[in-house]
């Protein structure tokens, strides 16, 4: 299906990419997967969840197939905080007893639902995978000391494709499940990678506060390839919590096209990185001259 410059003036907001660049990708992403993980201020921001979940229910009106994976930290640490349940971490990640797992696994699948119905009420089709329901995720535990926290062994891949060949947006939340059916905890920057890879997505978009990779001199990095990334994070121009989301996009490199990580605060990241020839934050890929 082809779209007319009318019809795309009625679908792109006024302050999104402009009609003759849009068109030009339309066909580039057609009924490619591209999956989107959602973190920081976008999901805890009402304003800029809203403009998600419209961003996200215009790609699939233009026949992309965008998959979403959602974290919820903030969520998590607010209710565990109104229950007065503090938790220690290890190396980023939250110590998950039998009583916080139950607290992670009702925040998660609540909020699972919540992004579902957003997207209904958007006209989208939309199906939450999560622990209690369309499970995809079995998960290996990390390490008996982090106690419930898991890390993906194997995604159903065949079950996913057929949620997006149903043209449905699957909604993935950050838990899974173990041979023994027992709910994991799961770092979302691991699930996102993870079911990229699995579906050797045309694009990974990571969205969190950050505009992407920026140089020594603090200005925005608009391409990077694998090789770069590894000597900036050698050479620390690449810190803190930047440098496990370059290493997922490393990691994954030869199974996803490109890795995009994106500012969720800028309204429309998502398209102006997709319909736009100036893209929106850093695009990582193995191959410097590898088009994409």
């Amino acid at each position: 299906m082809s779209f007319s410059d009318s019809e795309l003036s009625k679908i792109l907001p006024a302050n999104g990419p402009n009609i003759n660049e849009a068109k030009k990708y339309l066909n580039k992403y057609k009924n490619e997967n591209i999956c989107i993980k959602v973190g920081g201020s976008v999901l805890n921001d009402e304003s800029l969840f809203n403009i998600l979940i419209e961003d996200i229910s215009l790609l699939s009106k233009i026949n992309f197939n965008p998959i979403i994976i959602h974290g919820g930290g903030k969520r998590l640490t607010n209710k565990l905080d109104e229950l007065n349940i503090k938790t220690n971490f290890i190396d980023g990640l939250r110590v998950t007893d039998e009583k916080v797992i139950n607290i992670v696994e009702n925040v998660f699948v609540e909020f699972n639902k919540q992004i579902v119905t957003a997207l209904r009420n958007k006209s989208s089709r939309a199906r939450s995978i999560n622990s209690k329901e369309n499970n995809i995720i079995n998960v290996k535990s990390v390490s008996k000391e982090l106690g419930f926290v898991g890390t993906p062994n194997k995604i159903n891949v065949e079950n996913l494709k057929k949620i997006v060949s149903e043209s449905e947006i699957p909604v993935i939340a950050p838990l899974g499940l173990n041979s023994e059916n027992q709910v994991f905890n799961i770092n979302a920057d691991e699930v996102g990678t993870a079911i990229a890879s699995s579906l050797n997505a045309r694009r990974l978009l990571i969205i969190s506060d950050v505009e992407g990779v920026l140089d020594k001199d603090n200005n925005l990095i608009s391409e990077i390839n694998s090789s770069k990334a590894k000597e900036m994070i050698e050479k620390k121009v690449i810190l803190g919590g930047m440098i496990p989301k370059i290493n997922n996009a490393i990691n994954i490199a030869d199974k996803v096209k490109g890795t995009v990580i994106i500012s969720g605060k800028k309204p429309h990241a998502i398209l102006f990185e997709l319909l736009s020839d100036k893209g929106s934050g850093t695009l990582i890929k193995k191959w410097k001259n590898l088009k994409i």
